[in-house]
C-alpha cells in the first residue's frame, strides 16, 4: 500500500467524521514527512492491513453484517448470569442494522442479512418482523408507518451495571464503530447497580417510547387521584339508611332467582345450541351466602375523591335497585368463585364483530360486519316474536325472526343506521340507551325502549374501533384509527376533549371508576392514562410486546389490567405507573378483562376459548423475595374455564358479581 492511497484513506476518514482541522495538520504533516525522510516511511504491514480493512468495511455494507454476526456470537457465548440481559440489545441492533441498509440502497445485502438472523427474533417479535419483511425500498422505510417510529423512537434497555461494562468492553475491543454508532443513537440504557435480574421475561426490560426515557418517567411523576368519588353508593350502603329489610331482601332474592333462570337461557343466531356454563363455590362461600353487614374490602377502604366533571343525577329508582343489588352481592374470594352465565352466537357465519352485556345480563347486543346492531331481550326468549325492526323499516319478519331445530321462534330488535361493520357496543350503566361505533367512522346512540337512533356522533376521521359508557352514565369515550381518544357527552354531538399522543391505532378505551380519568390501549404497545378535564396524559404504561386489546379497571381504581394479542395480561398501579406482575397463561389474544365488584377477582376472556380466573389479592402483592427467584408470574390463575369452540370476545360481571361472558361459535365446531 503506497503512501498516497494511505493518504487517500485517512483523509476520506477525517472528513466523513467532521474532523476538518484534524485533517489539515494531518496533511501538512504527511507532506513534511515525505520531503523530509522519503527513503524511511515504510509503512509496518499490521497498519497497512488494518487501514486496507477499514476501508473495506467503512464503504460497503459487509460492516453490518459483521458487526451484528460478531456481536451475536459473543452474547450467545457468554456467561449464562449475563446472557438474558446481553441478549436484549440484539433486537434494536438487528432492526436498525437492516433499516440503516435499506435506506442507503443496499437491497439485496438487507434482504440477505434480515433473512440470515431474523429467526433469532421470530420467537418474541414475529408480528414486527412480519412488519418490516414488507419494506423493500427506501421509500418503504418512508411511508411505513411502523418503520417511522422505530426510526424516531428509542428502546429502552434494563440492564446491569456489570453487563453494561461488558458489552462496551467487547465493542471497543472489536472496534465495532458501526455497532457503535447503532447503539448510541436507538437505544437508552437503564443500567442498575448489583447482580442482574433472575427475571427472564421481565415486562419492563425492552420498551420502546416516542419520547426519551426521562421525559416518560417525568409524565408518571404527575400526581393523580386514583379514589372513588365522595357520596358514592359503597359508602350509602354502610349507611343505616340504605340497608334493606328482610322482606325486601328476600324479594330481591326471589328477583334474582328469575333473573338467573333467563340467564341460564343462551343466545343464539339460529340452534339452542349455547350453554349455560356455572361453576360451583367451594363450602366457603355459597351463591346465596349474603352477609347481615357488607364485608370491608378494598372499594370501601379506597380514599374518596371529588367529581372533576358535572355528573349525571341518578333517578332515585335506579340508585335503589343499584342499592338492592350490591346489598345481595356475593363476596368472591379465591375459595368462593363467580357463577358463570355464557351467552354463545350460532351460525354467525363469522359476521360477529363484537358484543356486549346489560349490566343485569337481561340484554346482549352483538355487533355484526354488515353494519346491524342486534339487542337479545333475554326475558323474552322462546315467546312469539312480535315486529321492532327500528328506523320504521316494514319488511321484519326474516330479519327478526330465526327458525332453530327444535322450532322455536329467536327474536331479536334489529338496529340499522350504520354504513359500515360494527366494531363495538355499550349500555349505559343507568339507562336505557346503547352506545355502538362503526367502521364509518362514526358513533351511534340508540334507546332500546323505544327502539331508535338518537344521535349521530361524528368526529373521528377514522373507524371507531371501541366505545365505552362512563360508570355514571352520559359521559362517554371512543377511541379510533385516527391516533386520538375522544371524550363524549350524550346532549353534544362534538366531542368534549381529544386525547392526542398515541404513536399508532388507539384500538381500546376505558373509564376509571371515578370518571376523572380514562386509559387507552393502542397498537403502539403502550397504555395511556388520560385527565378528563384537562385532556393531559398523566401516565405511560409501557411492557407490552404486542398491541393492546383490552382494558379493566379495578373497582376501587387503583390498579388497572391490560390484555394484549400475545395473551399476556399486565397489573398495573397506577399511582406509580409501573407493572406489578404479568398474568401469564393465554395463548392467544386477550379480548376482554373485567374485576369483579369487590375488586378481588378478575376475569380474561381470549381467542385461545377459554375464560380465566386470577387472584388479584395475590397479583398485586408480590415480595421481593419471589421477584428476585423468578416468581413473579407463577400460580396466580385460580380456574381455567374452557369452552368446546368459542372465542370470548365479552366479559362482565353484574352488581350481584355473577359473571356473564359471550362468544360466537367458531366454524370448525
Amino acid at each position: 500500500m503506497d503512501e498516497d492511497e494511505i493518504l487517500g484513506y485517512v483523509t476520506a476518514y477525517l472528513k466523513k467524521k467532521g474532523f476538518k482541522q484534524t485533517e489539515k495538520v494531518f496533511q501538512e504533516e504527511f507532506q513534511q514527512n515525505k520531503t523530509s525522510s522519503s527513503s524511511n516511511s515504510i509503512l509496518e504491514p499490521d497498519i497497512a492491513n488494518h487501514l486496507h480493512a477499514f476501508s473495506q468495511l467503512e464503504n460497503g455494507p459487509a460492516r453490518y453484517h459483521n458487526g451484528y454476526s460478531r456481536l451475536r456470537t459473543w452474547t450467545y457465548s457468554s456467561l449464562d448470569l449475563y446472557k438474558h440481559e446481553l441478549l436484549r440489545v440484539l433486537y434494536p441492533v438487528f432492526i436498525h442494522c437492516f433499516m440503516d441498509l435499506v435506506a442507503k440502497g443496499h437491497i439485496q445485502e438487507a434482504r440477505n442479512f434480515f433473512t440470515t438472523f431474523r429467526e433469532d427474533h421470530e420467537l418474541m417479535h414475529l408480528r414486527d418482523i412480519q412488519k418490516l419483511e414488507g419494506v423493500l425500498s427506501p421509500t418503504h422505510l418512508k411511508e411505513m408507518e411502523f418503520a417511522h417510529s422505530l426510526r424516531q423512537s428509542k428502546f429502552n434497555i434494563k440492564i446491569c451495571e456489570y453487563s453494561y461494562e461488558l458489552l462496551l468492553q467487547h465493542l471497543h475491543s472489536t472496534q465495532s464503530t458501526t455497532i457503535l454508532g447503532i447503539i448510541n443513537e436507538h437505544i437508552n440504557f437503564q443500567v442498575t447497580s448489583g447482580q442482574p435480574s433472575l427475571i427472564s421475561d421481565d415486562p419492563e426490560a425492552v420498551t420502546l417510547t416516542g419520547s426519551s426515557q426521562e421525559a416518560a418517567n417525568q409524565t408518571n411523576q404527575k400526581e393523580i387521584h386514583w379514589g372513588l368519588l365522595e357520596d358514592s353508593l359503597e359508602e350509602r350502603l354502610e349507611k343505616p339508611g340504605a340497608l334493606l329489610s328482610d322482606s325486601e331482601k328476600g324479594d330481591g332474592e326471589a328477583k334474582e332467582g328469575e333473573n338467573d333462570e333467563n340467564k341460564k337461557r343462551s343466545i343464539e343466531v339460529g340452534k339452542q345450541g349455547a350453554s349455560s356454563k356455572k361453576m360451583k363455590k367451594d363450602r366457603g362461600g355459597t351463591a346465596t351466602g349474603k352477609s347481615a353487614k357488607p364485608e370491608v374490602t378494598t372499594v370501601s377502604a379506597a380514599p374518596r375523591v371529588k367529581a372533576e366533571l358535572p355528573l349525571p343525577i341518578i333517578p332515585t329508582e335506579v340508585e335503589h335497585s343499584i342499592l338492592e343489588d350490591l346489598r345481595n352481592r356475593v363476596q368472591l374470594s379465591s375459595v368462593a368463585l363467580p357463577s358463570v352465565s355464557f351467552y354463545t352466537f350460532i351460525n354467525t357465519h363469522n359476521g360477529l364483530s363484537c358484543s356486549s352485556i346489560s349490566h343485569d345480563g337481561s340484554l346482549v347486543a352483538g355487533g355484526f360486519s354488515d353494519s346491524s346492531l342486534k339487542v337479545w331481550d333475554m326475558a323474552k326468549l322462546g315467546q312469539q316474536p312480535s315486529s321492532s325492526l327500528s328506523q320504521g323499516e316494514n319488511d321484519t319478519s326474516q330479519n327478526e325472526q330465526m327458525l332453530g331445530k327444535s322450532g322455536g321462534k329467536r327474536q331479536y330488535t334489529l338496529f340499522q343506521g350504520h354504513s359500515g361493520p360494527v366494531y363495538a357496543a355499550s349500555f349505559c350503566p343507568v339507562g336505557d340507551f346503547i352506545l355502538s361505533s362503526s367502521a364509518d367512522s362514526t358513533i351511534r346512540l340508540w334507546s332500546t325502549k323505544l327502539n331508535a337512533n338518537l344521535v349521530c356522533y361524528k368526529g373521528h376521521n377514522y373507524p371507531v374501533w371501541d366505545v365505552q359508557f362512563s360508570p355514571m352514565g352520559h359521559y362517554f369515550a371512543s377511541s379510533s384509527h385516527d391516533r386520538t381518544a375522544r371524550v363524549w357527552s350524550m346532549d353534544r354531538i362534538q366531542p368534549l376533549r381529544i386525547m392526542a399522543g398515541h404513536l399508532s391505532d388507539v384500538d381500546c378505551v376505558q373509564w376509571h371508576a371515578n370518571c376523572n380519568y380514562i386509559a387507552t390501549g393502542s397498537s403502539d404497545k403502550t397504555v395511556r392514562l388520560w385527565d378528563v378535564q384537562s385532556g393531559e396524559c398523566v401516565r405511560v404504561f409501557v411492557g407490552h410486546r404486542g398491541m393492546i386489546l383490552s382494558l379493566s379497571m379495578s373497582p376501587d381504581g387503583r390498579y388497572m389490567a391490560s390484555g394484549d394479542e400475545d395473551g399476556t395480561i399486565m397489573m398495573w398501579d397506577l399511582s406509580s405507573g409501573r407493572c406489578v406482575t404479568p398474568l401469564v397463561g393465554h395463548t392467544s389474544c386477550v379480548w376482554s378483562l373485567a374485576f369483579s365488584s369487590e375488586g378481588s377477582i378478575l376475569a380474561s376472556g381470549s381467542a385461545d376459548c377459554t375464560v380465566k380466573l386470577w387472584d388479584v389479592n395475590t397479583s398485586t402483592k408480590v415480595s421481593r423475595t419471589e421477584e428476585k427467584n423468578g416468581n413473579a408470574n407463577r400460580l396466580r390463575s385460580l380456574k381455567t374455564l374452557p369452552t368446546k369452540s368459542t372465542p370470548v370476545n365479552t366479559l362482565r360481571f353484574s352488581r350481584r358479581n355473577l359473571l356473564f361472558a359471550a362468544g360466537a361459535l367458531a366454524k370448525n365446531a
